[in-house]
């Protein structure tokens, strides 16, 4: 398992879009992943579950992923919300 915290350089909240492409990305991905916030944890391939974040600018949050690609997801992830 890998684990790895992010600070948000990109209102993904405000934008529909972003984060209906940010779980299209984690889908694209075997390995298990998930956001974590200090009052929930939401599996990162759940659009209903992502829209309920308010991941917007400076918002920190931590990304997890699990799997035999963890490091590529991780990696992605940080790539796309920087």
């Amino acid at each position: 398992m890998r684990r790895e915290e992010i600070t948000v350089t990109k209102a993904l909240y405000e934008n529909d879009r972003a984060t209906a492409s940010l779980v299209s990305l984690a889908e694209g991905f075997k390995s298990s992943i998930y956001i974590e916030m200090p009052d929930k944890v939401i599996n990162a391939k759940s659009i209903m579950g992502m829209m309920t974040l308010s991941l917007n600018k400076g918002t920190e949050f931590v990304v997890a992923a699990d799997g035999e690609d963890e490091n590529e997801a991780i990696d992605a992830i940080l790539k796309f919300v920087k």
